[in-house]
């Protein structure tokens, strides 16, 4: 099947199986911040941003994209130029394997977006579906909470 869609703000069109995995179509189409953990969504290591929804790529197949709205961590920034939460994980030293890491930046960007004013709590539980076997936790929250008050301030 044909799969049309929008792939990190460029209109996109890919040949895929109507079984095969979001995950593996979008490795597949070089979008490698796509990472398969547990494939039953509980690790949340391969989460994008469908349609502004954080969503696991390892539940859904390429066809359920079809003439929908796909952002992963390569759309936000690089090296050189690093998303602001990107940014903030590091100066908070909140990365360390960084396997986890762009699964938790988009469930955090996707949150942040829809509501800038989220509380403490909800920002928190729209990253639940994150794990990390490394950090703990305190120092990606740290940058989670700076994070979501930068977006907070640029909005008003």
């Amino acid at each position: 099947m044909i799969v049309e869609f929008t792939l990190n703000h460029e209109p996109t069109r890919a040949e895929a199986s109507p079984d095969e995995p979001l995950a593996m179509f979008l490795r597949r189409l070089g979008m490698k911040s796509v990472k398969v953990g547990c494939d039953e969504g509980c690790c949340g290591t391969c989460t994008v941003i469908l349609d502004g929804l954080a969503v696991y790529t390892c539940l859904l197949t390429a066809g359920s994209v079809h003439g929908r709205s796909v952002r992963t961590v390569e759309s936000l920034g690089d090296f050189k130029n690093p998303h602001p939460l990107q940014a903030l994980l590091v100066e908070e030293g909140a990365v360390q394997c960084g396997f986890c890491i762009p699964g938790l930046i988009l469930s955090a960007v996707a949150a942040v977006e829809a509501k800038p004013d989220l509380s403490d709590a909800e920002l928190f539980a729209n990253c639940d579906g994150n794990l990390c076997r490394c950090t703990g936790y305190e120092k990606i929250q740290n940058a989670l909470v700076r994070y979501r008050d930068l977006a907070r301030e640029a909005a008003s």
